[in-house]
């Protein structure tokens, strides 16, 4: 099953954009998901146990690296591509 998730991200100090980049290259770098990054969030798409374990991953890894960020997601499934 596919789903969409419509993702934003909220570092909370006054460097925000690394920590966003890096958020975005790691997403990007896999491959397997499909992005779209816009100015106001991200959508990811794909295989549901592929996108939530991405996600898991990557949400920690920015948890571990940072003092505070915030996420915001919206989660669409099924999706038809």
């Amino acid at each position: 099953m596919d789903i969409g998730v419509e993702i934003s991200l909220y570092p909370l100090h006054q460097q925000f954009i690394p920590p966003i980049q890096d958020f975005l290259d790691r997403l990007n770098a896999d491959g397997a998901l499909r992005v779209i990054t816009n100015s106001m969030s991200t959508q990811v798409f794909g295989d549901y146990e592929l996108v939530m374990q991405r996600l898991v991953r990557e949400l920690r890894t920015t948890f571990e690296g940072n003092d505070k960020a915030v996420f915001v997601m919206k989660v669409l499934g099924p999706f038809s591509p």
